[in-house]
C-alpha cells in the first residue's frame, strides 16, 4: 500500500516523497507488482472505453474504434507501459556504474517506475477524449515526469546532485530513442498485427 502512496505523493509532494522511497528501498518485484502494473491498468482500461464508447471529434464528425479492435491494442499498450519500465530499469542499472555507485534493477526500476507516475494517472483523461485537451495536459505531464526524473535520481541512486544531473539526462536521452523506437514498431504493429478499426 505504501508503494502506491509513495507514488501519488510525487504528485504534490516530489522532494519528500523521493526521499521516502529512497529509503523505504523496494524491491524489483514489490515495484512492479504494487505500483508498475496497477498504475498501467488506468491509462489501458481507461482508452479503451474511450475510444470505444465516446471517441473523439475530427472535423465535426465523431470517431470511435470498434471494441475488435481496441481490445488488443489497449492490451498491447498496457504491455508497452510495464516493459518500457523494465527497459529503462535496466538501462539505469547499465548506467550506473558509469556515474555512481554500481546499483540494481531494483533502484532502476523505482526510478522509472515513480517517474512515471504522472503518465499513468494522467490516463484517465483517456476516459472522454478531447484531442486539445490531451495534447495540453499530456505535455505539461511529460515536464513534470522529466522534472521528477531529475529529482529523483540523486535520492534513489544515491549520488551527487552534479553527477545526478548527468545521469538523468542520459537516462532522458535513452527515454527519448526508446520512445521513438516504440512509435516505430506500433506502426509495424499496425501494418502486420492489429489494426484501428473506425466506426462514425
Amino acid at each position: 500500500m505504501k508503494t502506491l502512496i509513495h507514488g501519488f505523493w510525487l504528485l504534490y509532494a516530489p522532494n519528500k516523497a523521493w526521499q521516502a522511497i529512497a529509503d523505504a528501498a523496494p524491491s524489483a518485484a514489490k515495484v512492479l507488482s504494487l505500483h508498475t502494473i496497477p498504475l498501467s491498468i488506468i491509462p489501458a482500461a481507461c482508452w479503451y472505453v474511450g475510444v470505444t464508447q465516446y471517441g473523439w471529434e475530427v472535423a465535426g464528425d465523431t470517431m470511435r474504434l470498434t471494441t475488435a479492435s481496441a481490445l488488443p491494442m489497449c492490451i498491447m499498450f498496457f504491455f508497452a507501459c510495464v516493459l518500457g519500465v523494465l527497459f529503462l530499469g535496466f538501462m539505469v542499472k547499465w548506467m550506473s556504474t558509469t556515474y555512481g555507485e554500481p546499483a540494481g534493477l531494483a533502484e532502476g526500476a523505482t526510478l522509472i517506475s515513480y517517474t512515471a507516475t504522472p503518465f499513468f494517472v494522467s490516463g484517465l483523461l483517456g476516459l472522454y477524449p478531447v484531442l486539445w485537451v490531451d495534447i495540453l495536459i499530456g505535455l505539461a505531464v511529460a515536464i513534470y515526469c522529466i522534472y521528477l526524473l531529475y529529482a529523483g535520481v540523486g535520492p534513489v541512486m544515491r549520488i551527487a546532485r552534479d553527477r545526478g544531473f548527468l545521469y538523468a539526462s542520459a537516462v532522458f536521452a535513452v527515454a527519448l530513442v526508446s520512445f521513438v523506437g516504440l512509435l516505430t514498431v506500433t506502426v509495424l504493429l499496425w501494418d502486420f498485427g492489429p489494426a484501428p478499426e473506425y466506426t462514425y
